[in-house]
């Protein structure tokens, strides 16, 4: 496996997943841990988080790194620059998996609506059988135009975009059934994004 993006590694977790880097997700998870140390707003946190991103460029030699490692080196480099009380609170969980809707589209084939929604059911199945929580959904709008076979959005790439939308709220749901120790807390972590970029939309969770 060759890694791409910014050329950095990609993290392994101890179940074998695998997952792109994501500065600002290693953002988010040095503020939250620094917040419940007492630091709101910490003033090192974009410090420590371009020393971990420049650590991971200098090993982009490697295709993957545990993600163990890196748990490790933050707070290896908090203890190093004398915020030691900040490392019990740093336990962040995996970054989220991106998935794209396009691609799962172009395997099911243009007008194959049926066998999107059937690989898509069993590619977000598969993901939380492995205990992912935190998933990246994107790519939709790009996505119902090629299920649709048009260049240009119309009435019915409406439809079939809210049918997307409640498809996947509703496997979300059923999860909760499957797996009954899982919190409803954990399932809403699942981010949607309706954009052809990558940004959360709230709609996903109501």
């Amino acid at each position: 496996m060759v890694a791409f993006k910014e050329e950095f590694p990609y993290l392994r977790t101890d179940s074998g997943q695998l997952f792109e880097f994501d500065r600002n997700w290693l953002h988010a998870a040095i503020t939250r841990a620094a917040d419940e140390a007492g630091y709101p707003s910490w003033w090192l946190t974009d410090h420590v988080t371009e020393s971990i991103a420049f650590y991971l460029h200098l090993r982009n030699d490697e295709s993957v790194v545990a993600f163990s490692q890196l748990s490790q080196t933050v707070r290896f480099v908090l203890k190093a620059i004398g915020y030691k009380e900040i490392v019990p609170h740093f336990a962040p969980a995996p970054p989220p998996i991106s998935i794209s809707l396009l691609d799962i589209a172009y395997h099911a084939g243009a007008g194959y609506e049926l066998a999107f929604f059937d690989l898509l059911e069993k590619r977000i199945n598969s993901l939380i059988d492995t205990g992912a929580d935190n998933l990246r959904l994107c790519s939709l709008q790009p996505c119902v135009k090629h299920l649709r076979g048009v260049k240009t959005w119309t009435r019915a790439c409406d439809s079939l975009r809210e049918e997307i939308v409640c498809f996947v709220r509703e496997r979300l749901t059923s999860t909760m059934d499957v797996h009954p120790r899982r919190k409803a807390s954990d399932l809403w972590r699942f981010a949607f994004e309706l954009r052809p970029e990558c940004a959360d939309l709230s709609e996903f969770s109501k």
